[in-house]
């Protein structure tokens, strides 16, 4: 009998044990992993005047640079809402929506200061706009990326939670403190861990609106509801 209780007590122990580390992990919100270990991309902090930042702005105040920094972040996300749709859990689409709803009134007063900025170190106005126009076009371009796409999707999505969730006037402060970071992960890193491992592929459900009637797949128009989708490899 003492031994029965024993066991007892140590299941009970054990269950509890678990119990804890299932709410644990269940506190954990879920998020895209590419790789068992990724690259730490982390950087300092910019001021918009470090090359490879984005496109120079010649004699530009700290304001300028600030708002050149923040409309590069604004690219970034709206690249990774383009690009990084292949892996659903990142919410790169929903959360840029959000942030040019929640930041509007900052990033419309950076776009004006831009527009400022070019229209005074140009020597007409049409020349003011036609740079004002190259700016954008390089900026955008300058965050597409094939082979970095895991490593820069995964930044970005983080990146757009954190601009989420920022208070109205803080997404500057953001763009300042993360640029260096989303640069960084346009280079290919691939697996830390266990450089040359193959990730095991993962499967999702289809989310076409068309495939599911409330809350049931409709399996009879899209057929099987589980999609394969193949994670990075170095």
């Amino acid at each position: 009998m003492r031994n029965t209780g024993y066991v007892g007590m140590v299941g009970r122990r054990v269950a509890s044990v678990l119990l804890a580390g299932a709410m644990t992990v269940a506190a954990v919100p879920a998020s895209a992993q590419f790789f068992f270990k990724s690259k730490d991309l982390s950087g300092q902090p910019v001021t918009g005047l470090e090359p490879g930042i984005g496109q120079p702005l010649p004699g530009a105040t700290p304001a300028e640079l600030r708002a050149g920094v923040v409309w590069n972040m604004r690219a970034a996300l709206n690249v990774a809402a383009l690009q990084c749709q292949f892996e659903p859990t990142l919410l790169t689409v929903t959360n840029y929506n959000a942030i040019l709803t929640d930041h509007k009134a900052e990033l419309a007063s950076s776009f004006d200061t831009l527009t400022k900025y070019f229209a005074r170190v140009a020597k007409t106005k049409k020349d003011g706009q036609t740079a004002l126009d190259q700016f954008g076009t390089r900026t955008y371009s300058g965050f597409a990326t094939v082979a970095a796409q895991y490593g820069f999707c995964t930044t970005a999505g983080r990146i757009g939670r954190e601009a989420l969730y920022a208070p109205r006037g803080a997404f500057g402060d953001i763009a300042l403190g993360r640029m260096r970071e989303l640069r960084n992960s346009l280079t290919p890193w691939g697996e830390q861990q266990f450089p040359g491992a193959q990730v095991m592929p993962a499967a999702l459900p289809r989310f076409d609106k068309a495939c599911w009637k409330k809350d049931e797949f409709d399996t009879r128009k899209c057929g099987e509801p589980i999609v394969p989708v193949v994670y990075a490899a170095r």
